[in-house]
């Protein structure tokens, strides 16, 4: 006979992926060119925050509008930040944030060895 086409209904079983899908990646992006890990230092309000970025620089950065409905970040997140052409020293934009497991994931790879001196004071 013929076969229905769609999405397959759900059943009461929680399977392996919805148990915790925060837990779960396929790929952890990683910086390219000029962009760099960040720490999240603290919320200024009006869409920006001050983030430290593991190249030894502090800088004000805001999340684009094509983002900011979909990148929700709080404090202590790791991120990673795209330098503004003019004045990139000072200012940027956060292009993606990671999860606890991609953290973790980072971590024993050895991508965030400098985050373990920011992370002191």
């Amino acid at each position: 006979m013929f076969k229905k086409k769609g999405k397959p209904k759900k059943t009461g079983k929680k399977t392996s992926q919805d148990e915790d899908p925060e837990n779960q990646f396929r790929r952890v992006f990683l910086p390219r060119g000029k962009q760099s890990f960040g720490i999240l230092d603290r919320r200024l309000g009006a869409s920006r925050m001050s983030v430290r970025c593991l190249d030894g620089k502090t800088r004000i950065c805001r999340i684009p509008g094509r983002l900011k409905r979909h990148l929700w970040v709080r404090e202590g997140d790791i991120v990673v930040v795209e330098p503004w052409e003019l004045s990139g020293d000072d200012k940027g934009d956060i292009i993606h944030k990671y999860t606890k497991a991609q953290v973790s994931f980072l971590r024993n790879k050895g991508y965030l060895k400098k985050l373990e001196s920011l992370e002191e004071f």
